[in-house]
């Protein structure tokens, strides 16, 4: 069986399809994955790309959930690179759907403006799939800075994180809220504030931040990243 066997065509090659399909180019989906378009072109000449499927994978859902902006989209990809060995040997982690599941493992997804006007619906499964295993979360929000209500970096915003808000040159904020250090956010609670504002994931964290009293009324949330992971099983 040759690997350029449109009948046979591997996985990553099938999947990068299902994305020409809805309108992206090779090269488009190169720089998703941050990698050069004939790598992507051997995926169906050479049968290569076995290390990029998982985030192939995530990309492919997040365009079926709606998102259309490739910046979000190549953030989607990034997270889910098959990570190279370390210095030591042993694999990186690799984080995606198929791992969250497993004690010790870990997935994230991001959007940006494009994706939040939607409601960053690619982030739903996330936050469901974690939940479903009993995982905890984390999550990144950039806004303005006056639509914060809480001084930066205070413990009472982000308590028990030493960098919990990083400033940027467009008036704007990133803040994190929770980490694998503090122990994160029930996943599962979080799975069910999502459902209650079906599906929209955007909404779910802005009503958070107005409720704990992080955030005014009428914030205007410009990126979120959650991050998730499910704790290693106590001996």
């Amino acid at each position: 069986m040759s690997p350029a066997d449109p009948d046979n065509t591997n996985e990553a090659a099938r999947l990068t399809q299902q994305l020409i399909d809805h309108g992206y180019t090779k090269r488009q989906i190169a720089r998703m994955l941050g990698r050069d378009a004939s790598l992507v072109s051997q995926f169906f000449t050479k049968g290569k790309g076995a290390a990029f499927v998982n985030a192939l994978r995530q990309v492919v859902r997040a365009v079926r959930g709606g998102e259309r902006d490739t910046e979000a989209l190549g953030a989607v990809a990034q997270e889910n690179v098959q990570r190279r060995r370390t210095r030591t040997g042993q694999k990186a982690r690799v984080r995606g759907k198929d791992v969250v599941g497993a004690p010790g493992e870990s997935m994230a997804g991001r959007a940006g403006k494009q994706a939040i006007r939607s409601g960053a619906s690619h982030l739903a499964p996330v936050v469901h799939e974690t939940g479903r295993a009993g995982g905890r979360l984390a999550f990144t929000v950039r806004m303005k800075a006056d639509q914060y209500t809480m001084s930066a970096g205070s413990t009472e915003d982000s308590p028990g994180l030493r960098r919990g808000f990083v400033p940027r040159a467009d008036g704007t904020e990133e803040r994190t809220y929770g980490s694998a250090s503090t122990g994160g956010f029930d996943a599962a609670e979080w799975s069910q504030r999502v459902a209650d504002h079906h599906g929209d994931v955007t909404e779910a964290m802005k009503a958070w931040l107005v409720e704990t009293g992080r955030a005014v009324e009428d914030a205007d949330i410009q990126y979120l990243e959650v991050r998730a992971w499910v704790p290693p099983q106590q001996q």
